[in-house]
């Protein structure tokens, strides 16, 4: 008889465990319990369900590092307990706790799926029910005694994501994560079918758990029109990174001004991370004029990573090293799969 499967449910709030207010329609969170005893249909699982939830029930706008802090340390107190661990996320920010839990754990052998809802799990139309029962499906499953997929995963609407691969692209669609630049993992259809290929492999490492974050890190959005003092102004926030979010391949502007501001910035320290605000395609250096400068200078190349991949990839590496050499290091290898290699480009 085949050994049934011990899976962790962790609730950290969001729409899929919300009520309405009957008094002024505005959607609350609600206990973990009440969720449960929507979803009847756990029961008929061949899967043994442990359930818990943070310490706090939020709102997934309140999501910050210390709450990923939290889902590490409550995943690592258990991981030899369980076969794999689905997260009740609120959408809002759930591609940016996807992505960081993807660098905080690392060399996984287990998977560790977030799912939610666009509707409340206790209305006619939710998808809340089917996106629940699936991630769980998908968290138990093996082959040769081995999880099927041992990464950090995001499961919406019949489809599994690379979770340091997604970037929420609608607020009002059930489709409401996309993977730009990256294939899915799996399809949820009258079976599931998994995109093999596209699955990161268990290596003979150990799994790595590392709970610095350092979030001290500032956002460069380039725009048509943007001057000298706006730029100086983020750059001397006394932050330690900076995403700066550039044209099509990693182009920006050639004013001299603008170079001189990079340049004087990563000389005192800073760490420059250049992403495309494409949501597909890959930052370049080299493929065009002003994006040859970006390098000579030192800013590092987020190549095709989404920008909630960069955002939390920044924070981990800050938390790494205060020397600003290592982080760039950091920035520069894929860490779970969140970027092309150099070959890829």
């Amino acid at each position: 008889m085949t050994e049934r499967s011990k899976i962790l449910l962790i609730y950290t709030g969001g729409t899929i465990g919300m009520v309405q207010d009957h008094i002024s329609g505005k959607l609350y969170p609600f206990g973990f319990d009440t969720l449960l005893e929507n979803i009847p249909e756990l029961k008929r699982f061949e899967v043994d369900i442990d359930t818990t939830q943070l310490s706090r029930i939020i709102d997934s706008s309140d999501m910050e590092p210390a709450l990923w802090t939290e889902l590490l340390e409550v995943i690592r107190g258990v991981y030899e307990d369980y076969d794999g661990f689905v997260i009740l996320h609120g959408t809002d920010t759930l591609a940016y706790t996807s992505a960081a839990l993807s660098f905080m754990i690392q060399d996984l052998d287990k998977p560790i799926i977030l799912t939610g809802s666009q509707l409340p799990i206790g209305t006619i139309r939710t998808d809340g029910k089917e996106n629940l029962i699936t991630a769980i499906e998908i968290a138990s499953s093996k082959e040769g005694g081995k999880a099927l997929v041992p990464e950090v995963a995001v499961y919406f609407e019949y489809t599994l994501l690379r979770g340091c691969r997604v970037t929420k692209y609608s607020a009002e669609h059930f489709d409401a994560f996309h993977s730009p630049n990256y294939p899915e993992l799996a399809e949820a259809g009258i079976q599931i079918t998994y995109n093999d290929p596209y699955i990161r492999k268990t290596g003979n490492e150990p799994v790595r758990f590392s709970e610095f974050m350092d979030s001290r890190i500032a956002i460069l959005k380039l725009f048509p029109g943007i001057t000298e003092e706006h730029v100086r102004y983020i750059l001397a926030s006394g932050v330690r990174g900076m995403i700066m979010e550039t044209y099509g391949a990693g182009n920006g502007p050639s004013a001299e001004w603008f170079i001189t501001a990079l340049k004087e910035a990563i000389d005192r320290g800073m760490v420059i991370f250049n992403v495309s605000q494409c949501l597909a395609g890959s930052v370049q250096h080299g493929r065009y004029a002003t994006s040859s400068r970006f390098e000579d200078i030192g800013v590092v190349s987020g190549r095709d990573i989404c920008f909630e991949a960069a955002i939390t990839k920044m924070m981990y590496a800050l938390g790494q090293s205060p020397q600003r050499e290592v982080v760039e290091a950091i920035l520069s290898i894929p860490l779970a799969g969140e970027m092309m290699v150099d070959t890829d480009i």
